[in-house]
């Protein structure tokens, strides 16, 4: 008898692959093929299958118990933000599930989580699974998350789910003394949805931990009266840009020759262009490029106020 398919659409667990006739052995060496991939532990998908946030959803909803609210990196996760550090990835993530306080906390494998003061405002449904909202999502990474990184995320929900720094302000009153707070009470004036990457986050995050004013992220500058060059960060009257080159859209050559044309441009007309990699980020190079930065902002600020 010829034994049964696997699910072709939808996520399965480990128990219906064994009801099936499959082995374990057997669905690991499916998943070191790449025929199925492990997004949660006891959970398979056809690796051919896109990852979408509804099938994320649908996959999660397997192992995760119906009282239980999905939080923080994973709550992020399927609000198409990815927290996860890269070695996360490497195998099956942990569910951060949280019940509402005074309620039981899952005791599943690889659920971590408890109990937490979780409002009926603070989540919501996605395809039958309780997800913090992406503002409520965006306020636990705030406190949780170290600081950059915090911001990173902030912003990104803030851009794809179209909440304010001043919706978030208004409900910080709420986490008070939670652990964390302080951190996300200094972070929430300085989200910003116009960063579009990580990176411009990052170089955001530093310049206000060094005490310098911060810049307009996305800042088109305009030839014969046309948007033309848009910078990552800009101090708009002192002229000076910060832009990150990532390697995904700044490592070919056509690249490095689009790049130094438009920053040849840039430089013949006025300003100065700091060049930031992913190198940028160690202590030492932020205390060259923030001192650089530092250096022409007093320079081109006293030449403004002189004029």
């Amino acid at each position: 008898m010829q034994q049964p398919r696997l699910p072709a659409t939808e996520p399965f667990t480990t128990a219906t692959a064994l009801g099936l006739g499959y082995d374990r052995k057997t669905l690991s060496r499916l998943v070191k093929q790449k025929v199925l991939r492990r997004p949660f532990t006891g959970v398979y998908v056809r690796s051919c299958l896109p990852d979408i946030t509804e099938l994320r959803v649908r996959a999660i909803r397997l192992v995760m118990a119906s009282d239980m609210v999905l939080c923080d990196r994973t709550a992020a996760w399927v609000w198409g933000v990815d927290t996860f550090a890269y070695g996360e990835l490497d195998g099956p993530m942990s569910l951060e599930c949280y019940s509402p306080r005074f309620r039981r906390s899952s005791d599943r494998e690889r659920v971590s989580g408890g109990s937490r003061d979780l409002a009926a405002e603070d989540w919501c449904t996605v395809d039958e699974v309780r997800v913090t909202t992406p503002l409520r999502t965006a306020l636990d990474l705030g406190c949780n998350l170290t600081r950059r990184d915090a911001l990173a995320a902030m912003d990104a929900l803030a851009r794809g789910h179209g909440f304010t720094a001043a919706e978030l302000a208004c409900a910080l009153p709420r986490f008070r003394r939670r652990r964390g707070v302080l951190q996300a009470r200094q972070l929430v004036p300085l989200v910003d949805p116009r960063a579009e990457s990580p990176p411009e986050s990052w170089m955001r995050e530093v310049i206000d931990d060094n005490g310098l004013a911060m810049p307009e992220p996305q800042h088109w500058v305009l030839v014969a009266g046309i948007p033309t060059y848009r910078l990552d960060l800009a101090y708009v009257k002192a002229r000076i840009a910060v832009e990150y080159d990532g390697e995904a859209f700044h490592s070919s050559l056509a690249d490095t020759q689009r790049d130094e044309a438009r920053r040849d441009w840039l430089r013949s007309h006025g300003w100065y262009v700091i060049v930031l990699t992913k190198e940028s980020f160690t202590a030492e190079a932020i205390e060259l490029w923030i001192g650089e930065l530092r250096d022409e902002l007093r320079v081109r600020t006293a030449s403004h106020k002189r004029f």
